[in-house]
């Protein structure tokens, strides 16, 4: 199986994905572009679909593209080590983390707005929207 070609959309199909994804993750150089056989049809290693798989489960996990191209490098690359490897998986924890404090920050404020808000009184003078707008604020 290891030396089996696969056409795009068998390798979309193995991986999950469609075949715009495929094209796309070659443009970015996640995914080598294919050899072509005589007649044109692009002819992907095997190899492929489990790079393919590897990239959607990293995005799961919260990972860039860039990111992941640089898991993708460590993993080929033989002088790298697993710490490399904890080591970005370490900052994507820490930047997790930097996003859940802000977002925890966004949700406060709208909740103080929410309550702010008497829900009968005019769009106008509504105090949301006039949070948002700050017209005062920014002149």
């Amino acid at each position: 199986m290891d030396h089996e070609a696969l056409k795009t959309g068998e390798v979309a199909a193995r991986a999950g994905v469609n075949i715009q994804t495929l094209r796309y993750y070659e443009r970015r150089g996640l995914l080598e572009e294919p050899s072509r056989r005589p007649s044109g049809y692009r002819e992907y290693p095997a190899e492929a679909v489990r790079i393919v798989r590897f990239i959607k489960r990293a995005q799961e996990l919260g990972f860039t593209l860039r990111e992941i191209q640089e898991l993708l490098r460590l993993r080929e690359s033989e002088k790298a080590s697993c710490a490399q490897v904890r080591s970005a998986a370490q900052a994507k924890i820490d930047d997790i983390d930097h996003k859940l404090a802000s977002l925890k920050a966004m949700r406060r404020a709208l909740g103080v707005l929410v309550a702010s808000c008497r829900s009968d009184g005019s769009v106008r003078q509504c105090p949301i929207l006039e949070a948002i707008d700050e017209k005062e604020a920014r002149s």
